[in-house]
């Protein structure tokens, strides 16, 4: 393992965070300890693992971040007994990795391994597809019916027809998706929904 390899450990506990620094200390790895993800995106490593508590936000907050910036990490999710459905929401996200709280640098170690070299073998692709899918999570039901109509190539007309709503509400719609979505024309929302596997 890179012996200068970076834990960017997110966790709002402040115990937590100090006994996890201390667990991992004199270690191969550094431990640099962010309140949130709000502060970890304000100062936007550049490298390393993300070591991020799953409080049910952190996660995709942090990955329509690295989205949006192009600089892909590895997430590594953690929290206190987490129940499968936690485990496999938070890895449907992104998570590369889930590890109950409490564990120890051994356990951290292998799991920054494996981090690592899913990350080099997937090169962002399975990162992206996540982050797409966080775009669209954020559209209502409506707005989604409009972009698989506007992916299928239907003008405003012909989806309100589809969807019996006036040409003015599907434009509406289609303002309210491209915002949400953080798109700035049709086709790059097309792309998202593409990367997101909701249309083929």
């Amino acid at each position: 393992m890179n012996t200068r390899t970076s834990i960017l450990l997110v966790d709002g506990d402040f115990r937590r965070r100090a006994a996890i620094s201390h667990c991992l200390s004199g270690g191969s790895l550094h431990v640099e300890p962010f309140e949130d993800a709000g502060e970890f995106i304000a100062r936007s490593p550049r490298e390393g693992v993300a070591l991020v508590h799953d409080d049910g936000a952190g996660i995709a907050a942090l990955l329509d971040h690295m989205g949006s910036t192009g600089n892909w990490l590895p997430i590594i999710a953690f929290a206190e007994q987490p129940g499968p459905r936690t485990i496999v929401e938070a890895v449907l996200t992104g998570a590369v990795d889930y590890l109950s709280w409490p564990f120890d640098a051994e356990a951290i170690s292998q799991s920054v391994l494996l981090a690592e070299n899913r990350a080099a073998a997937n090169s962002g692709s399975r990162l992206r597809e996540a982050v797409a899918r966080s775009r669209i999570e954020r559209l209502t039901r409506r707005e989604r019916e409009v972009l698989a109509g506007v992916a299928d190539g239907l003008s405003n007309r012909l989806i309100g027809e589809k969807l019996s709503i006036s040409p003015r509400t599907v434009e509406i719609h289609r303002a309210n998706m491209l915002n949400k979505m953080g798109a700035n024309h049709t086709s790059e929302a097309i792309r998202i929904a593409i990367e997101a596997s909701l249309i083929n």
